[in-house]
This record gives C-alpha cells, sequence and structure tokens, in this order.
C-alpha cells in the first residue's frame, strides 16, 4: 500500500499542486509565526542583556511623580500649583549612598544614572518624532576614564560636559537634520529650552531604533532637569572578578533606607526583563497563529475537495484493489499516506517560505509603530517539529472522509469516471445538522446584540456564537448552493446563452463540491467582511466623537499630563486671523451620589467654538454660580431649569481636597463630547481643575483665515514641541488611527486565507475538466467552439465565487451587527453602518477572483483534442 500511496502521488502531481500549494501557505504562516515570537523574544533578551552587561546589583528609587525643574539658568517651569513647595521626587538614590557602596568589597565600579523625557523639535518647531507611541527618553552622559560612555558609543562629536550642551541619537539627529555645533529646541513638561548639540551616539534601545529619540546630558545638568543635585535614580553596580553576585546584592542592600529604595542582583534584573519579554512576545505570537490556524482551516475544504475528486477518478482503480483483495483499512491507509506524504512534502516547503515571512513581519510591524528590536533570526527545534506536525496532521485529517469514501467502492461496481452526486440521505442528515447549528449561533448572536459591555465573558459569548454560525452556514451552504446558483445561471444564460447555462449545471452537479470550493472563499470574506463593517462604524462613531459639537477650526492641546498656561487663550486670540479662542477646562463634580465632568470655559468664546443643542432655558445666562446640564444627567439627578445644588467640587491631585459650592442651573443641552456633564464658567471651574491650568483651547479662524494659522499659533505660543495644535482633520486621523492600523494589519493577515481560497477554485475548476475530459469533446463535437467552452468555465468560476462572496458579505455583516453593542460601554456614538463602497469592492474581488481561478482550467479545457476526448477510457 506505501508503493501504491507513492504510484498516486507521482502520478498526480499537477492534480496536488494546488493543494500542496495551499499546505505550504498555512505551514508557512504557522512556521513563520513561531519564528518570528523566537526570533523577538531573542532581540529583546539580547538587548536586556546588552543593558545588563556588567551589572551585578541595580539599586532603583521611585518613579517620578511630578514636574521637572530647569537648569543652567534658563526660563522655569511655573511652580508647584499644590504649594507644597519642590514638585520633584522626595525618594532617589544620592551621591552618599553611591559612594559607600562603592567601597563595599567586591565593588567594581558604580555608574550613577538619571532617567526623564525630553521632546526635541525640529527646525520647523514641530517634534522630530511626532508619534505620541514613540518614546522620548533623557538620561546622563557617564564618561569613564577615556572620556566616554561605553553604553553610547559616540558616532561624531564628543558627549556633553556642560549644562549648555546635550547628545542626540543618530537617527534623531538625522532626521533632524542637525549637526554638530548647532543650537537645539527641546521641552522637558514646560517651556521650551535650548542647547548646543556636541555629540551624536548610536544605540541599540529598541525604544529608540524603533523611532523614539535619546537625549544626554551631563550628571549634574540630568539632575537639574529630573532631580536635585546629587540624587540619581539608578547604580548599576560592576563586581569585581570572582565575587558572589548574590553576597554583594545582600552588602548593598545593609546599605539601604528602610523605604523607597531597592537592590535587585543582576540574576533577578535578568529574570525579571525575561518574564516580561514574555508578556509581551506571547500576545503577538498568539495573535499571528489565529490566523495561521484560519488559513489552515481554509486549506482543509482545498485538501478534502482534492482527495474526493481524485477518488472518484480513481474509482475504477480502488474497485480492482478490493477485487484483488486490498481490505477497506487498507485503502484507507493508502490514502491517508498519500495525504501523509503531500502534507511532508509541502510543510517542508511551507517551513521555508515560513523564514522569509518571519524575516519580513518585523520592518512590517515597526511601520505600525510596534517598536521591535533587530536580531537574527532564531530557529529552535520546536519550529520545524510543530511546523511539520501541523502540516501533515491537517492534510491526513482533511483526507480522512474521502478516504472512508474510498474504502465503501465495491470490488464488483462498474464505475464511470465521472464524479456521482452524494445520496439525498446523506445530504439530508447534513442540512438537519446544518440548520441546527446556524440556528444556535444565531440564537447566541442575537443575545450578545442586546449586550452593552465588553467583559470577558461576553466575548467569549460573541466568538463562540460566530464559530457555531459560521461552522453551520459551511454545512448549509450545499442546500443553499441551488436557489442561489440557480438564480445567478439565469442571468449568466441570458446573458451567455448555452455556455451560461452548462456553466450552471455544472455548478449544481456537485452541491458538495461547490460548497466546499465557495465555503473557503466565504470564510476568509465574511471575516474581512465583518472587521470592516465593524471597524468603519467604530471609525465613524470615534470620528463624530472626536469632534462632536465643535466648530472650531483648530484646538490646541499639551502633548503632557501637564495642561496649558491659564493666559494661552488670550495669547491666542491676539493671532491675526483668529475671531475666538476658548479656553477649557475641567474639575469633578459630586451632587446626589452622582459623579459628573463639569467644563469651564469663556461662554462668549465658547459659543463661537462650539454647538450646543439647548433643550432648555439659554445658555446666555451662563455666569458665576450659574451652570448648564446636559439632559443625561438631568436625567439621573431630576434637575431642571431653576434647581439649585449643592455639589463638591474636587481639585483633584493638587491638595486631595474637595469644596461645597451651591449652583444654579440655567440650562440643559444634549450631551455632547464638546462640554461633557455639566457647563460652567471658567472662573467656577478652574480653581477645582486637577492642575488649575487648562486642558484646552479652541480656536475659531476668521472666515477665508483658516489654511495656515496652525503655524501662525503655534509661533505665537513659543514653537513648544509639546503643543498639539490640531485641526478637525487631524482630530478625527488621531483618533481613527490605530483601528485603521490595526485592520490594515487585519487584513494583511486575513489574506493569506483568501489566497488560499483562489488556490481551491483554480484546483476545483482543474480537476472538473479532468472529470469531464468525454463530456467536453462531446460537446466540442456538437458544434460548441473553443471561445464556447472557455466562457462555460470561466462563467462556473465566476458562479461559484459570486456564490462564495454572498455567504461570506452576508454572514460577516450579521456577526459584525449583532457583535457591535458590546463597543457601546466605550464608544457610546456607536451604531452600525455599512460601508457600501467597501461591500461592492469585495463583489468585484469575488468576481475578480472567478475570472482569474478560471484561466488555466479554461485554455486546458479549451485545448482539448477533440477526437481522443471522446474515445471510451
Amino acid at each position: 500500500m506505501l508503493r501504491t500511496a507513492l504510484r498516486n502521488v507521482l502520478a498526480h502531481k499537477a492534480r496536488l499542486l494546488m493543494t500542496a500549494l495551499a499546505v505550504l501557505l498555512g505551514v508557512a504562516f504557522v512556521s513563520g509565526t513561531l519564528v518570528f515570537g523566537d526570533t523577538v523574544a531573542q532581540a529583546y533578551h539580547s538587548a536586556s542583556a546588552a543593558s545588563l552587561q556588567g551589572v551585578a546589583v541595580s539599586v532603583r528609587a521611585a518613579e517620578p511623580t511630578t514636574t521637572p525643574d530647569t537648569a543652567g539658568g534658563e526660563e522655569a517651569p511655573a511652580p508647584d500649583p499644590s504649594g507644597n513647595g519642590d514638585p520633584k521626587r522626595t525618594t532617589a538614590v544620592d551621591t552618599a549612598l553611591a559612594r559607600k557602596i562603592g567601597q563595599l568589597p567586591g565593588v567594581a565600579s558604580v555608574r550613577p544614572t538619571v532617567h526623564g523625557e525630553a521632546t526635541v523639535a525640529g527646525k520647523d518647531g514641530r517634534p522630530v518624532s511626532a508619534d505620541s507611541s514613540r518614546q522620548h527618553l533623557a538620561t546622563n552622559y557617564v564618561p569613564g576614564k577615556d572620556g566616554k560612555d561605553s553604553h553610547y558609543p559616540l558616532k561624531a562629536g564628543r558627549g556633553p560636559a556642560a549644562a549648555n550642551e546635550l547628545a542626540l541619537d543618530a537617527g534623531t539627529a538625522e532626521k533632524a537634520g542637525y549637526r554638530i555645533g548647532e543650537t537645539i529646541r527641546f521641552a522637558l513638561d514646560g517651556p521650551v529650552l535650548t542647547k548646543k548639540l556636541v555629540g551624536v551616539v548610536s544605540t541599540d534601545d529598541p525604544r529608540i531604533t524603533a523611532g523614539g529619540s535619546l537625549t544626554l546630558f551631563d550628571t549634574w545638568t540630568a539632575q537639574q532637569l529630573f532631580r536635585h543635585p546629587g540624587e540619581f535614580d539608578e547604580l548599576a553596580v560592576a563586581a569585581q572578578d570572582g565575587t558572589d553576585e548574590r553576597a554583594l546584592t545582600d552588602r548593598v542592600r545593609a546599605l539601604l533606607p528602610a523605604t523607597g529604595v531597592q537592590a535587585l542582583s543582576g540574576a533577578d534584573l535578568a529574570v525579571e526583563q525575561s518574564a516580561q519579554i514574555a508578556r509581551d512576545t506571547r500576545s503577538l505570537t498568539k495573535t499571528l497563529l489565529v490566523f495561521a490556524g484560519i488559513a489552515l482551516f481554509v486549506g482543509v475544504f482545498l485538501i478534502a475537495n482534492t482527495f474526493t475528486m481524485l477518488i472518484a477518478r480513481r474509482s475504477r482503480d480502488i474497485a480492482l484493489m478490493r477485487a484483488v483483495g486490498a481490505s477497506r483499512r487498507q485503502v484507507v491507509r493508502a490514502v491517508l499516506i498519500e495525504a501523509a506524504l503531500l502534507g511532508l512534502v509541502a510543510s517542508a516547503a511551507g517551513f521555508a517560505l515560513g523564514l522569509g515571512i518571519a524575516t519580513a513581519l518585523r520592518p512590517l510591524l515597526n511601520t505600525t509603530g510596534a517598536g521591535l528590536p533587530d536580531g537574527p533570526l532564531v530557529i529552535t527545534p520546536v519550529a520545524p517539529l510543530a511546523s511539520l506536525a501541523v502540516g501533515v496532521a491537517v492534510t491526513v485529517l482533511a483526507a480522512w472522509l474521502p478516504s472512508r469514501k474510498a474504502a465503501k467502492i465495491a470490488p464488483v461496481a462498474v464505475l464511470s469516471s465521472v464524479d456521482q452526486a452524494p445520496p439525498g440521505r446523506a445530504l439530508r442528515v447534513r442540512n438537519v445538522l446544518g440548520t441546527l447549528l446556524t440556528g444556535a449561533g444565531a440564537l447566541v448572536m442575537l443575545y450578545v446584540s442586546t449586550l452593552r459591555t465588553s467583559k470577558e465573558s461576553h466575548l467569549m459569548l460573541a466568538m463562540l456564537g460566530s464559530a457555531l454560525t459560521l461552522g453551520g452556514v459551511i454545512v448549509l451552504a450545499p442546500l443553499l448552493s441551488r436557489p442561489l446558483i440557480t438564480l445567478a445561471g439565469k442571468v449568466t444564460t441570458r446573458l451567455c446563452g448555452v455556455s451560461g447555462k452548462l456553466a450552471k449545471e455544472n455548478a449544481l452537479r456537485n452541491p458538495r463540491r461547490t460548497a466546499a470550493t465557495a465555503s473557503a472563499l466565504m470564510i476568509g470574506l465574511a471575516l474581512i467582511t465583518g472587521l470592516t463593517v465593524g471597524g468603519h462604524s467604530a471609525q465613524r462613531a470615534m470620528a463624530k466623537e472626536a469632534t462632536q459639537g465643535l466648530t472650531a477650526d483648530y484646538k490646541v492641546t499639551n502633548s503632557t499630563a501637564r495642561g496649558l498656561a491659564t493666559d494661552t487663550a488670550a495669547k491666542v486670540a491676539r493671532v491675526p486671523g483668529v475671531a475666538a479662542a476658548a479656553p477649557v477646562t475641567s474639575a469633578g463634580l459630586d451632587t446626589q451620589g452622582e459623579y459628573a465632568v463639569l467644563t469651564g470655559t469663556d461662554p462668549k468664546a465658547f459659543g463661537k467654538t462650539a454647538r450646543l443643542d439647548v433643550r432648555a432655558g439659554s445658555l446666555r445666562d451662563l455666569g458665576k454660580g450659574k451652570i448648564a446640564v446636559s439632559d443625561a444627567f438631568a436625567r439621573r439627578t431630576g434637575l431642571g431649569v431653576g434647581d439649585t445644588l449643592d455639589a463638591e467640587l474636587g481639585s483633584g491631585a493638587a491638595s486631595g481636597t474637595t469644596h461645597r459650592k451651591t449652583l444654579a442651573v440655567v440650562a440643559v443641552y444634549a450631551k455632547t463630547r464638546a462640554a461633557d456633564d455639566a457647563l460652567g464658567t471658567l472662573a467656577d471651574v478652574l480653581p477645582y481643575a486637577d492642575s488649575q491650568e487648562l486642558e484646552s483651547v479652541l480656536v475659531k479662524a476668521e472666515p477665508g483665515r483658516a489654511a495656515g494659522l496652525e503655524r501662525t499659533i503655534r509661533a505665537a505660543l513659543g514653537d513648544n514641541p509639546l503643543l498639539k495644535v490640531r485641526s478637525q482633520e487631524q482630530l478625527v486621523q488621531e483618533n481613527n488611527g490605530p483601528v485603521t492600523t490595526v485592520l490594515n494589519m487585519m487584513y494583511g493577515l486575513l489574506g493569506m486565507a483568501v489566497v488560499i481560497a483562489v488556490l481551491g477554485v483554480v484546483n476545483t475548476l482543474a480537476m472538473s475538466v479532468f472529470e469531464r475530459t468525454r463530456e467536453l469533446g462531446m460537446l466540442r463535437a456538437g458544434g460548441l467552439d473553443r471561445s464556447g467552452v472557455r466562457r462555460m468555465v470561466r462563467l462556473e468560476s465566476v458562479v461559484i465565487s459570486l456564490f462564495g462572496a454572498a455567504l461570506g458579505i452576508a454572514t460577516g455583516t450579521f456577526l459584525a451587527w449583532a457583535g457591535g453593542g458590546l463597543t457601546t460601554s466605550s464608544m457610546q456614538e456607536y451604531e452600525m453602518v455599512l460601508p457600501w463602497g467597501r461591500l461592492a469592492l469585495f463583489l468585484a474581488l469575488a468576481l475578480a477572483i472567478g475570472v482569474l481561478a478560471a484561466i488555466w482550467p479554461a485554455r486546458r479545457a479549451a485545448g482539448l483534442n477533440m477526437l481522443r476526448a471522446i474515445q471510451p477510457h
């Protein structure tokens, strides 16, 4: 039976090619993901190992909690709003402790470091790394005896040594076009500072190489900027040769204060970082493996189709084997061995292709801001073994049902080489099962549509309902194929005559095969449609929320947690071309046990930059002690125009206390993001805001003056790189950016499933041509010309593809509608919006798939020799 299986594989190389490609692509995705995960993990380990090289003990201080100071006699930021004095960190590692540790037995050196953040401005005043997801790291340059810092090798110039000097990483310097000797503008969490660029360094820190920035100062200046003189964030202790690391860590701990400072051994640091790396890479690897599983699942349909048709083609051979003594078990074993050999060869090729995918994934994901480090490919034994096992297992599993069908062929049966339709009873059982699965899935999804929170249990329920629905539609596909393909056949018959009618009859000849071919395409398009509908609806909701109630042309904010100075609106209002500048801040408001956000502003300027739908009262009455409330807040509290409320206004982080205040309600408006739950005057709200600063300034331009106003506003505010001056379009783009990035990545990953589905259509048509060789010869003899044969095969392909597309789009839209309600808790404006243009594009894509998939089978069918084709076999 092994020799028989080998002979069959070699005898049907062309027919098995598409199946091998499906296995190859699915396994390539699996192997690429596994190798990629190992590679990224190893790259992170290497980067962390480099940062820990020579570190026997790390002594750390608490993280920063407040704003930094300035240095070198330059302009200082605003004073601490709480009135508690110095805003810097109170817990630190100081010079005295560093000196004591340096005197311990076994200590070779102590490297003190200071950490912070500095946003470097480009020559246009904007941040060099404008992406808010990038990190803008800052630290101190610690020269050794040779005057150089081994952690940051110099590429040009020298290290910073004075208060007015700094160094940059090479990527930031090149991106901004800075040269040694030029003046660099940057900001910490306050006004713009300037220093001279004296050096350019290289670094392999993945946070920097992925698009962030690194700014280096001398140690004294870094302490002035981020701490106090003589204070550090961390001491990296190097041990002398032969020193026991654990013992040295215990000696260091004995010198530490009781609280606020900790010491970790190098081994503990490595374990800690390894655990963090595992957490960071595990979720990404799991996500990619899910899509690899989808690709393999789609491939199952292709594999099963191929072996079903091969067995039908070889039914006479199998009958003869049974007649000479082969048992049913041996027939099953022969088919499964054939599948295993095919899976093994395809999996080996897939693993090789997976190495290319693993190489391409890192730069591809880094374009989305992933920040993955560089590193060589890492191939552990798990990756090739798992890839081969998965490929062989999937192929054998897909061939199991066809092998059982082969075993049932009677030895004395007189069989034709034409694939027979399945028995009616088998289809009835399948239809009942499909109806039950689809009904159960639909009921679960209808229940999910009533939920309004995205708890983990709700998400799992939605996934279960989606799986049941998809599975049920797949099982029901043969039943659904007859009415839908018959309907499509009427169109093809009317447009193309005999060729169109024959195409319809060929597609209906074997409902199972047609359904399996269409189901592969259906799965990919269902998932893509669901993502598209859900993503498009989310983007519309986020766009509405980003600009809800705003008529302003620009919104000015700060990119850090710190707000804007209270005079920012006045400065903007004086800019030529500005019609109004409304200051906006907020504070917490608590009344009758209901918490709300009270927005404070200048009512007159706010009326020119925002539009509120007033339901009762008038916003003109806003003034000291008078507020307007949203209709949602009014319903929760029973408040109306003319009512007064005793409210607690919170000052938040500034002092941790609240203040009681009596407020009168003068208007009720439809809730909008521009005004939150309640709206009052700036004078009533600003004293109780968290930072006692402005959160934003809304800017309305004079008619025809909006274009280019952003640059003028930035200049009026000192070209601080921390400032964000965004138009409504930019607000929408920033809000939608993460969703767009995720959708694009999902499209790319699901594209693999669609490619495999296309191979399935090609394979089905090609083998259908093989099966119908004599029939095609008879058609040619009866007067159907070559172009008519080609047209018939193309139309059959198009009909099957459109059938799969119709099922996929309908199913995906239903799942997106039912699951969309889970987002309303975090996205109040969410409602399903059908992207008709994209759905039409998917139908056009299915049409194109049908035409392209038929090119080779149609050419082969048209090229058959008429006389040879009609000869009996």
